[in-house]
């Protein structure tokens, strides 16, 4: 029986970002034993070109979507998302192709603004706000199923489409690579050891962090961090640590992979992650599979990850002195270091593992395969 085929749209595999480790761990997991995945690239990540090439590609995409979708017969067109400007007006472009192709539509939305604070619907005009809302409303109308990754987004896109097919797929990963790191061992003579892995963005809560360790260095506490990355922030970030005294306290490695990574993982106390917004992010699950406990806000779906107290500690967003305290308090404690990152483990094993994507994913692709919609009601 041959296998229904399931265009899996996203960025360059190579490329660095979160959405394409999603794409890569889908198209290795055991889902390719029960459905036909084809990649089809969609974003200028892992690309080199000019504004020309650009629009070149923007006005071109959605035919090759079709012909992918015709010469493949294929029954499913899965669209990796975010509801940001940019990503939703290239996507929705696509969305409306593979539905005019006759394919079902499973629409994943990793990060962005809820539907009610889309920046569509923020115009000082009370009926052009009306108008934009509506608008939205009815594209989201539009997929087979939407499938987002924290409860926070769940409520919120229910509310938002009430009868819309919504369920939460949180992210997954192997972790049987990070199994091998050794649990925290950290002590109190020794400085205590931070790391950030992703890109390098204001909105990461990066300068809280130096902030945090110039506060948290009158405190008593020794840190030092290492940002694993690149971004349009580093040259910035960096003279900022010299500002601050910390340039020799902080270092900058750019990215990391395979065992570099591991053996920076390896090295370190606590992964530090105070974003103002966020996703799921995998170097938050990578992090906890490695035994390293989290200092993170509670944005997103990070707050469905981490238990405060037990897995980490979670601080407002933009909060240097809630940073500061959080860094003191472990410092104090590396005991307690230790049982977190046990706990950590042991909450990776249990929930977040990529089989158990693949599983639930080839429910919902098998339920629009055989049925055509995805009936969600029971599904968390």
């Amino acid at each position: 029986m041959s296998r229904a085929a399931v265009i899996v749209l996203g960025p360059d595999r190579a490329a660095v970002s979160g959405v394409s480790t999603h794409v890569n761990l889908l198209l290795g997991s055991r889902l390719a034993d029960d459905f036909e995945l084809v990649h089809f690239q969609v974003g200028s990540e892992g690309r080199e070109e000019g504004a020309l090439a650009r629009w070149v590609r923007l006005l071109v995409g959605p035919f090759a979507l079709a012909l992918a979708i015709l010469a493949r017969h294929a029954a499913i067109v899965h669209v990796n998302t975010s509801l940001n400007p940019r990503a939703y007006w290239r996507d929705l472009a696509y969305l409306l192709v593979a539905k005019c192709c006759g394919a079902r539509v499973l629409y994943q939305v990793h990060g962005g603004a809820l539907p009610q604070d889309f920046l569509l619907v923020h115009h000082p005009i009370r009926a052009a706000r009306r108008l934009a809302t509506a608008f939205l409303r009815a594209t989201l109308w539009v997929p087979d199923v939407i499938v987002v990754l924290a409860q926070c987004e769940l409520a919120a896109y229910r509310r938002f489409v009430p009868a819309q097919n919504v369920a939460v797929l949180p992210n997954g990963i192997d972790w049987r690579p990070f199994d091998s790191i050794p649990t925290v061992r950290s002590f109190p003579e020794q400085p205590l050891r931070l790391l950030y892995i992703g890109r390098i963005a204001r909105e990461k809560g990066l300068y809280e962090i130096l902030q945090s360790m110039r506060l948290a260095d009158e405190l008593g506490v020794d840190a030092r961090l290492i940002v694993a990355g690149m971004g349009v922030e580093q040259a910035r970030l960096r003279r900022y640590a010299h500002a601050l005294g910390l340039g020799e306290r902080v270092c900058f490695t750019g990215p990391v992979f395979g065992a570099d990574k591991l053996k920076l993982l390896g090295g370190c106390d606590l992964f530090m992650l105070p974003s103002y917004a966020e996703g799921l992010p995998y170097a938050l699950l990578e992090s906890m599979a490695a035994g390293v406990p989290v200092i993170a806000t509670p944005v997103g779906a990070i707050p469905d990850v981490v238990a405060d107290g037990t897995h980490g500690l979670l601080v407002p967003p933009r909060d240097v002195k809630a940073i500061a305290n959080a860094l003191a308090a472990l410092c104090a404690d590396r005991e307690r270091l230790s049982w977190m990152s046990r706990a950590c483990r042991r909450r990776i094993r249990a929930a977040y593992s990529v089989d158990r994507v693949a599983s639930e994913l080839g429910l919902i692709y098998g339920e629009l395969c055989n049925r055509g919609a995805v009936h969600l009601a029971e599904r968390k």
